[in-house]
């Protein structure tokens, strides 16, 4: 790369939730999907079709023709890919939380990281108007030019290198995933009472909410902030058929409990 490069055509490599969304933007905002990689035909294909561009399912097809190659599949696949996919010094980038950048130096000279920090799902829509962005490249021109693509579908685009993004993608595992287990112990328990889960979406909401203007500590409220020993002893002898939910809420309600003595 010798110069800022405007990078209007791309090729998607993976077919799953990110790759969808990520797609799907790209699209909105006037970029071109040359061609979609998958492994299976029914994905490629699938995708290819939303996107109006080619697939294929074979790594030596793959379009050497792109600005950007977006590598959008699982971690563990990763690794393999980039030994697979030469593509001399044509920019590459991958969508992982967790990996490092320098995973793709066998790929291509110039390389780096643009990951959404979002959870997705295939069936819902989500803007990446309001996605925060981190990118990180293996040289300043790459890292501008990442920013300048990635700020054409999100106003909030931060750089992020690749020790903070893995504490992060840690932090996103216990602000998302594992309140979301969560959402599943509480949809059991009331399904138990012959009460529809959708009483608890307001409260979800409103808790989501208040960390908006409160900081998390702030916003805890609930029988282990209060000390509440008590109402604690009877969700204990109510989760008695549950052993599994009774360890969790043991756990949590200790944890909560010494931060409140803090």
């Amino acid at each position: 790369m010798t110069g800022l490069v405007n990078l209007k055509n791309i090729v998607l490599i993976g077919a799953g939730n990110v790759a969808t969304h990520l797609g799907l933007a790209l699209k909105d905002n006037g970029y071109r999907i040359l061609q979609v990689y998958s492994r299976t035909i029914p994905s490629a294909s699938h995708l290819a079709g939303k996107l109006h561009s080619d697939f294929s399912t074979d790594l030596e097809k793959i379009n050497l023709k792109a600005d950007l190659y977006i590598i959008s599949v699982p971690d563990d696949a990763v690794g393999e890919l980039v030994y697979k996919i030469k593509l001399k010094d044509r920019l590459v980038v991958h969508t992982s939380g967790s990996l490092p950048m320098d995973i793709l130096k066998n790929s291509s000279s110039n390389y780096g990281v643009v990951y959404p920090l979002q959870t997705f799902s295939k069936t819902r829509k989500v803007d990446f108007e309001h996605i925060p962005i981190c990118v990180e490249a293996n040289s300043k021109l790459g890292l501008e030019t990442l920013k300048r693509f990635a700020g054409t579908i999100s106003g909030d685009v931060r750089d992020v290198n690749s020790e903070q993004r893995k504490k992060l993608h840690l932090a996103a595992v216990f602000a998302c995933n594992f309140p979301n287990f969560m959402y599943s112990i509480s949809a059991e328990i009331v399904k138990q009472a012959n009460i529809d889960f959708s009483i608890l979406r307001q409260l979800i909401k409103e808790t989501a909410e208040k960390v908006m203007e409160l900081d998390p500590l702030e916003a805890q409220t609930g029988p282990a902030k209060r000390g509440d020993q008590k109402i604690m002893e009877k969700h204990l002898e109510m989760l008695k058929g549950f052993p599994e939910f009774k360890e969790i809420y043991q756990l949590l309600s200790e944890r909560i409990e010494k931060g409140r003595t803090k």
